[in-house]
Order: C-alpha cells, then structure tokens, then sequence
C-alpha cells in the first residue's frame, strides 16, 4: 500500500464517520491553521506524506484538557506507600499469575530470546495495562496533538511522538483515529510510545504482523526485546535492600537511579548490603517512604533498565516486588 492509497482510505472510511458527527467538537479546541500547516510541511519535506492527508487528519484532532490536567498530577507523585496501593493488590497478582499460566510458552520463548525472565515482563504488562483489561481510553491522536503543541515544558518530545505516530499508523495499517491509550499517548497491551512500537515491536506470533494493540504473544515479545535492547544483563540480580549506619547519605541519593557508584564505596559509608552483591557492583541508593519512616534500597542494572519504561524508582520498585510476588505465587 502506497502512502498516499492509505491516507485516502483513512479519509474515504473514517473522516467521513467523523464528519457526520462534526458538531460535538464545534466548541472543542483544535490547531491553529498554522501549527496545522507547520507540522503537515514537516511530514511532507521529511517523509513524502502529502501535507494535505497530513492536514485532513489534524483537522479532526482536538486539544483535550483532561490530558493536560493528568500531565500534571502523575501517579509517580505519590509517596512510595500510596503508590505501591494501586499496584501491588491481590487482584493484579492473581491476574499475574493467571497471566503466567495462560502464556507460559511464549514467556518462557521470550526469556530464552532477551534473557528477561517470565515474572518481569509479567509483572510489566500487569503494571501498565492489568493484563491488557485497561489500555486506555483517551485517543491517541488527541493526547499527541494536546502534549505536543500545549505544553511547553515537553513538546518537543511530544511533537516528535506525534511524527512517529503518523509513520506508524501507516506502516502497520492503523486507524489514526481509533487508536486508544493513555493520557500520554502509551498505547496497546504493553503500552508503548509511537517510537518504541515502530523501533522495539516483534512479531512473536509469526504471522508477519506486529500487533500490540491485540496480540498478546506480540505484547510478550516486545517487552522482552525493549528490555533487551536496554541493556538488560541476563541473569543477574535486580535491587536488594538496604540498612544505614550513617543517615549522611544525601551524595548516593542525589545520583538519581542510574548505577554509577561501587558498591564498595557504599559499604565504606557505611551502607549495609546483602553479600550476594559484589563490591565491584555499580548501583544506586534510593528511598521509598513508607507510613512510619523510610526504607531504603540499591539498584543495580537490571533495575535501572525496567526504569527505562518509565523513569521512575516508584515504578520501578512497584513493577520489581509485584514480580517477586507473583514467581514465589507461581512456584508454590
């Protein structure tokens, strides 16, 4: 299918459903002509998509403020304890492990192909979409357009995910305008970003289609090739906990998540860490507030690379401990 066959395929079918019911977004807020025409020259000069198809479909997209108000009060807001609340319910682990059960063939496929083993990408899909029972209802579309052209702060990037958006629901033949994820514009099973499903997407099924809006055996295999391609280090530890004997440890904590520091720089500060990890060890020291005081952790690399999903320790412990919950479940 050429470009210019697809785009007008989507008009003839899809923008005439959308023109019928025109009226509900008559006092909705779209694009500005000019940003429309900016970004449509763009796609026009970079990828040879003729900036009218462009047009016709950002004509349709409207700045929802539902999506800005959401970029604002981000669940990795909260503290640890209240964040974990969400995540680690007796719900999602039973359907972790009914996930588990269900796929066994294909987890344990993509374990043997990037070396990420069942409970983690398990643990990754329950976290992001219970399993893929909750992908999103915002339209992808309208969450790119609002991010990529009303809020200052990451536009830039946004913008770019748009660009990636338009080339994707080309190249793997999706309706632009009914694609659904969330506020951020994360989409399918696994909720990938339009970049990461046109660079990190398998198909895991063979059927020559890299699907993760339905397919979970694709949903698997991507998860395990994004971690993979990530630097994920095939059976090596994750994070341990940590005790302290000096509370002077704000020069770990400012590092952030990325495992820069010696373990045996830790230890001399006196920083106690199981025995499992070498001194030789790169991690980073983080804390988690819990009701009555805090607690705190190292992470090692394969943690740093779970946070590659989403950059934050409160993920990446939510989606670490759901895990270990899940394979000590699955192993009883």
């Amino acid at each position: 299918m050429t470009v210019n066959s697809f785009f007008k395929k989507v008009n003839k079918v899809t923008c005439f459903l959308f023109g019928i019911f025109a009226f509900y977004f008559v006092q909705a807020e779209s694009l500005t002509e000019d940003e429309i025409r900016e970004f449509a020259t763009h796609m026009e000069h970079r990828h040879g998509i003729k900036a009218t198809q462009v047009t016709d479909i950002l004509r349709y997209a409207t700045v929802q403020p539902n999506v800005l108000e959401k970029m604002t009060k981000p669940a990795e807001g909260l503290s640890w304890y209240r964040y974990r609340e969400i995540f680690l319910t007796e719900g999602r682990i039973q359907g972790g492990l009914d996930f588990w059960r269900a796929h066994e063939k294909k987890l344990l496929k993509a374990q043997k192909l990037y070396g990420v083993p069942p409970e983690i990408i398990t643990a990754i899909i329950g976290v992001e979409t219970f399993y893929g029972k909750s992908v999103g209802n915002n339209t992808v579309l309208d969450s790119l357009v609002t991010l990529g052209f009303r809020y200052p702060r990451r536009s830039k990037f946004f913008l770019s995910e748009l660009e990636h958006f338009f080339l994707l629901t080309y190249r793997e033949g999706l309706d632009p305008f009914r694609l659904k994820g969330s506020y951020a514009g994360a989409m399918g099973i696994p909720q990938f970003m339009p970049s990461s499903y046109r660079v990190y997407a398998v198909d895991f099924n063979g059927d020559n289609v890299r699907d993760l809006i339905g397919s979970v055996s694709d949903s698997i295999g991507s998860v395990g090739n994004y971690l993979n391609q990530h630097g994920w280090a095939r059976g090596e530890s994750i994070a341990f906990p940590a005790t302290l004997e000096d509370s002077n440890v704000e020069e770990f904590l400012k590092k952030g998540i990325k495992p820069i520091t010696a373990v045996e720089k830790m230890r001399s500060r006196g920083i106690k860490i199981s025995e499992d990890v070498s001194d030789n060890s790169k991690a980073a020291l983080m804390k988690f507030q819990l009701p009555d005081g805090l607690v705190y952790w190292i992470g090692l690399n394969n943690f740093y690379v779970i946070t590659r999903y989403n950059h934050s320790s409160l993920y990446g412990m939510a989606v670490y401990q759901l895990s270990r919950i899940i394979e000590k479940r699955y192993k009883e």
